[in-house]
This record gives structure tokens, C-alpha cells and sequence, in this order.
């Protein structure tokens, strides 16, 4: 357990140190003025920091401690036995999952989704015993839920389903786990259909036309998006003018002040001539704001799109396809992968972008080979 502790005191000084309250299973540290819960649960001693010197505060806390300690054991007695069922798992799992600290909080709650998607589409499942859960059951779970969700929601749902029913194969209640062999469905390339820059700078165009409602702001937006490439809740939302390197012509990445950036880590993005231009006109119209100030007014756009696309008769894109957008630019202007990889935050070396984008190579590759001549024209022509 964390917190200070009894055995953290030295012997001499337990005594005049722990000082016995009115209340049952609450001491306090006299030094520190700290309550502390010592209580005793399935025959294992716990004393814990309630970390208040409040007496009402400290109370409260004890209370809800003793009520979660009872329902683990409760729960782990239930799992011991073998008498589990799948809602006692998908709690425990969900325990687990709130304690993993290198996930994002995002992360966390799309699993959650996946747990809730799958017992509304299995609706019996929390009241099966695990025991008798079989292969041929999830199967048919499988086989169903395959049918209505898309190919990346299925194959998250079954990871949610293999990890629960992994924890029945840690606690013996299970010899093996039963969704073990299901197999994942394939995720099939999304084709991107992306805006010309004539289609693009006539959307531009056409989101400040619009009087009313935060148009121009908007439009920024979409214009900073698409020469950048950054993700636009997680970092562009975030992007202050102190970030902004008009000297070295870099924006430092560094995402949401409590999560970071989608990989934890910073990165710095180059100014593109196009995005120097925006930040400058920007600057100039704003010249009082702090560094602190954030350079982006709005945090979505995605209706100004909408409307855009309707109303130029183009295919509707999103926020996301900005940054593929930003990406296919820079590699038909000659960028190589591994570079567009860095800028766009990737952490394989340019893996993923080789899988969305390297068709994109290729054509930029018999392109140039074209130009590649080892006779003179005029031996040719002989």
C-alpha cells in the first residue's frame, strides 16, 4: 500500500508518535497531525495515510477505503472460488486499466467503450460464469459483433474480451482462455480523396466569405492544419505564440499541458513558407497577446468544412485528412518519408507513413526516373 506507514516509525518512538482517535480503525500521526486508516481485511493488517489532517475529511476517507478494500477482497474470494462471473472480471480488468499510467486518459476511456460496446451486444455475458464460457460462445459473439462494427472497433473490443478473460486464466479459474483463437478482422487502407490546391484555396475562400459565426477563426484553423499536419485537439489546440520560432522557423509540438502529444514526446514542425505567412498576418492583427496566448481561437472546424464542401460541390474531408493533406504536399514537393514521418510525430521511422503514403513514392519515383539519362539525345535519335 502507499502512504507512510507504522513500520516506517522507529520502534523507540511508536508509542508517543500513534495516538488512538474515538473512531474505530483511525489512528493519527502526532507528528505530522496526519490521520491514518488501520484496518484489517481477510487477515491482512493495512495501515494507510488518509494524507488529511481534517478529522471529518479523514472520516470520509477511511469510510470509502474500508468499502473498497472489502468489495477487492470480496471480489478476489468470489475469484479464488471459482464462482467468478464475467462481471466481476470486466471490474477487476477495468481496475487494472485505471492504474496503467503509460496509457492516455483517451486510451483509456476508448477501452471502456469497447467493454460497454461489447456487453450491450452480448447481453448475457455478465451473468455467465466464466467457467462455462466457451470457444464456440465467443465465436458466435464474434461472428455476430463482426457483422455491425467497423474492422478497428471489432479487433479493440476483442483485445477488451482476450484481457478480461485472461485474468480467469491468472486467478486458475480458467485452464486457457477461450477467445485465445479468434481471429482479428483485416483493416483495409482508407483511400484518400483530398482536396486539389484550387479545391482548397477555393474552400478557404469560401469559409471566410460567411459573416456570421467564427468563419475566420475557422479558417485559420484549416489553413494551419493542413501546413502543419499537427492532430488538431492534442496539439494545434494547444500551439501558444511562444511556441512559435519565427527566427529558426520551427513550431514546438508539445500537445496538451496534462497528456503531451499523442507519443509523450515534443517535437519541433518546420514552417512552411505557407504557414510563416499565416502565423505572420496573425501576429500583426494580434501584436498585444502574451506567448502565453494560444494562436488558434477555435478548437474544431469541422462544420465550416462541411458547409464549405456543400457548398462547392467537393467530397467532404475532416480534420484528419488535413494532416494527410500536409503529408501527401510534402512528399509530391520532393520530402522524403522518413522526414515527413519526424514532422508528423511518428515514432516507427517512417512505417506507417511508407503503408499510407508510399504510393505517393512511387509515382514521385517513375516520375524522376524519366530524367535519367546516360545516352545524349542526339545518340538516341541515331
Amino acid at each position: 500500500m502507499k502512504g507512510e506507514t507504522v513500520s516506517q516509525i522507529q520502534p523507540d518512538d511508536r508509542k508517543s508518535s500513534w495516538q488512538k482517535t474515538s473512531y474505530a480503525n483511525l489512528i493519527r500521526y502526532a507528528p505530522s497531525g496526519k490521520y491514518f486508516a488501520r484496518i484489517r481485511v481477510g487477515g491482512k493488517l493495512i495501515r494507510q495515510s488518509l494524507k488529511t489532517n481534517v478529522l471529518s475529511v479523514a472520516k470520509l476517507k477511511l469510510a470509502d477505503l474500508e468499502k473498497q478494500e472489502r468489495s477487492k477482497l470480496e471480489g478476489q474470494q468470489r475469484l479464488v472460488e471459482g464462482t467468478a462471473f464475467f462481471r466481476d472480471l470486466a471490474k477487476e480488468y477495468l481496475e487494472r486499466l485505471d492504474g496503467m499510467p503509460n496509457l492516455k486518459p483517451r486510451t483509456k476511456d476508448y477501452y471502456k467503450e469497447r467493454l460497454a460496446a461489447m456487453q450491450k451486444s452480448w447481453t448475457e455475458l455478465n451473468d455467465t460464469d466464466v467457467r462455462r464460457l466457451s470457444e464456440n460462445d465467443c465465436r458466435q459473439w464474434a461472428s455476430r459483433y463482426a457483422k455491425k462494427a467497423s474492422p478497428t472497433n471489432y479487433n479493440n473490443t476483442l483485445i477488451v474480451l482476450r484481457a478480461i478473460l485472461a485474468i480467469a486464466v491468472e486467478h486458475s479459474i480458467r485452464y486457457s482462455n477461450p477467445a485465445e483463437n479468434l481471429k482479428r478482422v483485416r483493416v483495409n487502407r482508407k483511400d484518400l480523396t483530398l482536396p486539389s490546391q484550387k479545391q482548397f484555396q477555393a474552400l478557404i475562400q469560401e469559409i471566410r466569405r460567411v459573416p456570421f459565426g467564427p468563419g475566420l477563426a475557422s479558417a485559420d484553423l484549416v489553413e494551419f492544419l493542413a501546413y502543419t499536419g499537427l492532430r488538431v485537439k492534442s496539439e494545434a489546440a494547444f500551439v501558444t505564440w511562444a511556441d512559435c520560432d519565427f527566427e529558426k522557423g520551427e513550431i514546438i509540438v508539445r500537445g496538451n499541458p496534462n497528456t503531451g502529444t499523442k507519443n509523450s514526446e515534443s517535437r519541433r514542425v518546420p514552417m512552411i513558407p505557407d504557414c510563416r505567412r499565416l502565423l505572420e498576418r496573425l501576429r500583426s492583427k494580434r501584436p498585444d497577446e502574451k506567448p502565453s496566448a494560444l494562436v488558434m481561437r477555435v478548437r474544431e472546424c469541422q462544420g465550416a468544412i462541411n458547409r464549405a464542401c456543400k457548398a462547392l460541390e467537393i467530397v467532404r474531408f475532416t480534420h484528419h485528412d488535413l494532416r494527410h493533406l500536409f503529408a501527401t504536399s510534402c512528399i509530391e514537393s520532393g520530402v522524403d518519408i522518413p522526414t515527413v514521418s519526424r514532422w508528423l510525430g511518428h515514432k516507427d521511422g517512417g512505417a506507417l507513413a511508407m503503408k499510407v503514403y508510399g504510393h505517393l513514392r512511387d509515382s514521385h519515383s517513375t516520375a524522376m526516373a524519366q530524367k535519367v539519362r546516360f545516352l545524349e539525345t542526339a545518340q538516341l535519335a541515331a
